[in-house]
């Protein structure tokens, strides 16, 4: 382990990347506050995304691969977990009864932050958010360096599972999304490797320093396990991808649209349809996909993009979840995306 001294020259050398941490952080902070200003029910999914997604161009100062938006929105509801986000023509709107994770990301220089929250506006979900909420917050708690990840799931559940939420009579105790993970980050790498669990019983693999985490967790009134469904929005340049020889000239044309916008960094439909392809930046107003689904299938059948489908508990059922970026210094450990509102 370093010496004091050591320690405090090793954060010097590294404080470059974290003001840049920081400051993609503290653009979380913000599009996030604008964005608990105006999502209320009666709102159209797709027009929350835009003007949440909008501000966050804004105020990261977009600039292509340099800086920008992490990730798709998500905005999955009820016993929709994760990784929806509207496709074009989704006309899907907030309701009152709704239980909504908005799922968001920064990043500067590739350093991505991954944050998350819960909306409800119906006080009887109240439980179910304070059981996530703390749970997530034990989870922060219990991670360091040299801590065993399972040790972290254990934490996470042992608080998780000791509340109960009454739903229409009906009283249900909260469970953790037992395969649902907290992740390590690394550049322009959403999920570098790692998975944080949130039950007992996982991987006894150490944190370590100068590693960076999204601790999440996820607490529902369902069975406690999610499965792939729905139509796919969210997609993802395989950070190993293979060199795969395209025939298909749409396929070509698509691949090099995704290397120079995105990277190896996520995008969804949604973004191939805007007049700047995803990025104002690079493509300026001609930089929208044509017909292109044939070629993102292809794509994904050649194993160069990586589809990510909702991901789903039983139907019927209510998820939350809440979420922070964490960097484990040398020094400490600092919760980077923590804010005034979670």
């Amino acid at each position: 382990p370093l010496v004091r001294s050591e320690k405090r020259a090793h954060d010097r050398m590294m404080s470059d990347v974290y003001s840049k941490v920081r400051h993609a952080s503290e653009v979380h902070r913000q599009v996030r506050s604008y964005a608990q200003s105006f999502i209320k029910p009666g709102i159209k999914l797709a027009d929350m995304c835009e003007m949440l997604e909008n501000k966050n161009r804004e105020l990261v100062k977009e600039d292509g691969l340099l800086r920008g938006i992490g990730f798709p929105t998500g905005c999955s509801i009820n016993h929709v977990a994760a990784h929806y986000t509207p496709n074009p023509g989704d006309d899907t709107v907030l309701q009152y009864d709704d239980v909504m994770k908005v799922d968001f990301g920064t990043q500067i220089d590739g350093r991505i932050i991954d944050s998350a929250w819960t909306v409800a506006f119906n006080p009887r979900y109240d439980p179910l958010l304070e059981a996530v909420k703390e749970a997530t917050n034990t989870g922060i708690s219990a991670a360091g360096i040299d801590v065993r990840l399972c040790d972290v799931g254990e934490a996470v559940q042992e608080v998780m599972e000791s509340y109960e939420v009454e739903l229409d009579g009906k009283t249900f105790p909260v469970k953790c999304i037992r395969n649902l993970n907290g992740h390590s980050i690394g550049p322009y790498q959403i999920h570098a490797g790692k998975s944080v669990p949130i039950v007992k019983g996982g991987d006894t693999t150490k944190m370590e320093e100068d590693e960076m985490y999204a601790i999440e967790t996820f607490g529902t009134t369902g069975r406690g396990y999610i499965v792939e469904d729905m139509e796919c929005s969210h997609y993802m340049k395989n950070f190993h991808a293979p060199h795969v020889p395209l025939r298909l000239p749409r396929s070509k044309k698509l691949l090099s649209h995704v290397n120079k916008t995105f990277g190896t960094l996520a995008f969804c439909r949604r973004w191939l349809e805007r007049e700047d392809g995803g990025s104002a930046a690079i493509n300026g107003t001609n930089g929208r996909q044509e017909k292109y689904m044939g070629a993102l299938k292809n794509l994904c059948d050649v194993g160069i993009i990586q589809p990510y489908p909702p991901l789903v508990d039983v139907k019927g059922c209510y998820t939350a979840q809440y979420e922070h970026t964490i960097m484990l210094r040398p020094t400490c450990k600092e919760i980077v995306s923590r804010g005034d509102d979670y």
